[in-house]
């Protein structure tokens, strides 16, 4: 067997080894920035198997034993074969992860939104109905006021009305008044005729007793 090939294949079974343990290792892992890290360093090393297959590749060929020397290099490359379809569910896996802690942050932010949303739309509410609340307030603060001025104006007109019949009542009081007045003026100055006629009778009388007397 060629001493090359011996040392690539050491290298390689240290390497096989060494990338199982970081796969067990990752898989155990959550997710987060370690087992990202810890992906990449799968990968790189998975790299590194495929370079020592090409040399061991490569190796065989030339060697007198070529035939099992390619026997044990299908299946190295059936190992590395499946340590790379290990390292596809375990990014496939941590992949998943991050999709679904994002759908859990969407709908998390969704829900905050949903309930702000919720919380702002409660408030409008209730300041629309404290609005209304205060508006039929007002309109029965107000009707309460009109009637209020209604009941006035109402005992103001009835009070116009009693002033307006009691001063018709006074206006008639007053024409009564002037036509007695004057009935009384004429009575009285009736009578004074009367008196003046009367005296100028008793007068004229005394006279004519006088004459009668002094001509005798």
């Amino acid at each position: 067997m060629s001493a090359v090939f011996e040392g690539y294949e050491r290298q390689y079974c240290e390497l096989s080894s060494n990338l199982s343990r970081q796969c067990s290792a990752a898989s155990s892992l959550d997710g987060g920035k370690q087992k990202k890290l810890k992906i990449s360093e799968i990968k790189a090393g998975i790299d590194d198997g495929d370079t020592l297959i090409r040399k061991m590749e490569l190796e065989a060929r030339s060697a007198s034993m070529k035939a099992s020397l390619l026997v044990k290099l299908r299946e190295y490359k059936t190992d590395l074969n499946n340590l790379k379809s290990e390292l596809k569910r375990i990014t496939s896996a941590t992949n998943n992860d991050e999709l679904l802690e994002l759908g859990q942050a969407d709908t998390l932010v969704s829900s905050n939104d949903h309930r702000e949303r919720l919380v702002m739309s409660t408030e409008r509410l209730n300041q629309s109905s404290e609005r209304i609340k205060e508006s039929r307030r007002s309109m029965l603060e107000t009707e309460e006021l009109g009637a209020a001025i209604l009941q006035d104006l109402h005992q103001q007109r009835q009070s116009l009305l009693h002033a307006h019949n009691t001063l018709h009542g006074v206006d008639d009081n007053i024409d009564k008044s002037k036509k007695i007045l004057t009935a009384i003026s004429r009575r009285m100055s009736r009578n004074k005729w009367i008196l003046g006629s009367f005296m100028a009778a008793i007068v004229l009388a005394i006279i004519v007793i006088l004459t009668i007397k002094l001509s005798r």
